[in-house]
């Protein structure tokens, strides 16, 4: 078995921001979240830092989330995990996926798959519209000779393989896995070896997590996570999607908004529990 899966150990959250700026109150409420849910449980809260992208993640970024977490007092069972230190686990799960021959090369651009006319809309915006996925495996080879591709999931193939497939929300119930709205993700970045999709779900099962807390942006990639969840022999959490919390503008609270940094507001001089407060008052989407 390419990946050793831990004996159940009760009930398991984690959280697992990528250290790409500040925490925001968004993330504060997943976190309090996860880590309440693991503690009235009588579980574990672990602590995952999705570093894959190299491009963007920064050890200062890192280093501001542990400091976060701790001001707030949320904290952690074991040692911290990072993405970056677990390629060769994320490349033998995708050698698992092409050998079962759910996955092929991808050589398009974003802009190639923003041109394409055939291209569908799905929950999160535009779908692959399957230009590499029957390409002969003569002009897959003469391109792979030249160009580092990146690596798709054949939803279609995967799920006849599978068969029909649910996961369990705590808010919306039992959902019926749909991963064909989202179309042939990518589950390995030509530049980085690996993808979120594929990573989180190796991640999520090698630490033993049992229920995953996350945003309700994250809903839809459920789908195609439970898909590659079943292909590699994995276990599948429970999930609990919650609302997002808005910003002042009535959007969604992301890293730009720099005002609302954890960092800012501890530097504003709000405590602790002013944050919690502010979560409990905050409007959600």
């Amino acid at each position: 078995m390419w990946i050793n899966l831990p004996q159940p150990d009760g009930f398991t959250t984690r959280f697992a921001p990528s250290p790409t700026g500040g925490l925001h109150l968004g993330h504060a409420c997943s976190a309090r979240m996860a880590h309440d849910l693991a503690r009235a449980a009588g579980g574990r809260f672990l602590l995952r830092i999705e570093d894959i992208d190299t491009t963007r993640c920064r050890p200062e970024h890192e280093a501001g989330i542990l400091d976060d977490l701790a001001w707030l007092g949320l904290t952690w069972d074991g040692p911290v995990w990072r993405q970056s230190e677990r390629g060769p686990v994320y490349r033998a799960a995708l050698d698992e996926l092409v050998a079962l021959g759910v996955a092929y090369p991808c050589f398009c651009t974003r802009a190639d798959i923003a041109a394409a006319a055939s291209a569908p809309h799905g929950p999160d915006g535009p779908v692959y519209p399957g230009t590499c996925r029957a390409l002969p495996p003569a002009e897959r080879a003469a391109r792979r000779a030249t160009t580092a591709p990146a690596w798709r999931l054949d939803v279609a193939r995967a799920l006849a393989r599978t068969g029909p497939l649910r996961w369990h929300d705590a808010a919306a119930g039992w959902q019926a896995a749909d991963p064909l709205a989202g179309g042939d993700i990518v589950i390995a970045r030509r530049d980085i070896g690996t993808a979120y999709a594929l990573a989180v779900v190796v991640d999520d099962a090698a630490q033993g997590i049992t229920d995953v807390v996350r945003g309700a942006d994250l809903f839809h990639a459920t789908h195609a996570q439970r898909l590659l969840q079943a292909l590699l022999g994995l276990p599948t959490p429970r999930y609990h999607h919650h609302r997002l919390i808005a910003g002042p503008d009535g959007q969604r609270l992301a890293k730009r908004n720099a005002a609302l940094t954890l960092s800012a507001l501890r530097t504003a001089g709000r405590s602790p529990d002013e944050i919690f407060a502010m979560l409990d008052a905050a409007p959600v989407l």
